[in-house]
């Protein structure tokens, strides 16, 4: 019973993010002639340039790319992008052609920005839209060439054709929806409650400068045992990791008891642990 939960939950959220690439490519995307990649690309490239539907194309092409997932990749890969492959162009055919908003540029940011979120869905729960994905694939298992590699090879093409379908401004355009859309990939993958790790060393007020932080930030602290680069004498290092507005009060603190503090500060995509994602009851 719980497998089967665990099934519908999961093949519920990729219809869902589906959906949302449905969303972006014919209501955002689409109605700007904004080709950014992938075979939702070559579907609107193709329904412009020779008047194909936009739904068909992304079936035959998805089809052809099932064929050559089974060939050269095996039964595994075949049914990872089989689902996806399917349902994804009966979502294009059913989700309206309409233009949400005429201003080119929202058009771009936002549509680029809805396709990341599905993407990233679908890469969450091991699945995805089939097309341009399996290319990369296959150049991985015969020419070794790294796939994040192959897919900015075949998007590349992609949008190149945009300047032979469309013109020189569609085609820029398609290069920022794929900046867009790699930016907010990578912030839903990494996290985006980001926080500052902050590590510091000084000769004489590293106790006060503990002390002082521990009192008025509140946060845990850890001492690391290090040994001075030059001479090899051995040293403490504070590290302690702080919000951004905690960090407004670290760092005039720090100054305050030792301007000569050699203090490190780095951004954190993602913490883990008790007084940032676990509160214990009270």
């Amino acid at each position: 019973m719980k497998e089967k939960n665990t099934f519908v939950v999961t093949y519920s959220k990729i219809i869902f993010a589906l959906i949302i690439l449905g969303i972006s490519i014919n209501m955002f995307l689409g109605p700007h002639h904004i080709a950014a990649g992938g075979v939702s690309g070559l579907g609107i490239l193709l329904e412009s340039a020779m008047g194909f539907d936009r739904a068909m194309v992304i079936l035959v092409l998805n089809l052809i790319m099932l064929v050559l997932a089974l060939i050269f990749l095996g039964k595994k890969a075949f049914f990872k992008v089989l689902f996806g492959s399917i349902v994804f162009p009966l979502v294009i055919a059913t989700v309206p052609e309409t233009m949400v908003t005429s201003d080119r540029l929202l058009s771009v940011i936002f549509g680029s920005a809805i396709f990341a979120f599905g993407v990233a869905i679908l890469y969450k729960n091991n699945s995805s839209s089939g097309g341009t994905t399996i290319p990369p694939l296959i150049f991985k298992k015969y020419f070794h060439l790294n796939p994040s590699i192959g897919l900015l090879f075949t998007d590349a093409v992609v949008v190149s054709l945009n300047l032979f379908v469309f013109g020189f401004e569609e085609f820029l355009y398609a290069i920022l929806s794929i900046a867009i859309t790699s930016i907010v990939m990578s912030y839903i993958e990494t996290g985006t409650n980001r926080k500052k790790s902050v590590m510091i060393m000084s000769e004489d007020s590293l106790e006060e400068i503990r002390l002082r932080l521990s009192k008025e930030i509140g946060r845990g602290l850890t001492l690391l045992e290090a040994k001075g680069g030059y001479n090899r004498n051995p040293k403490e290092v504070l590290l302690i990791v702080v919000t951004d507005h905690e960090f407004t009060r670290v760092k005039p603190l720090i100054e305050e008891i030792d301007p000569t503090a050699f203090v490190i500060v780095s951004s954190v995509a993602e913490v883990l642990g008790s007084g940032f994602t676990y509160h214990p009851i009270e």
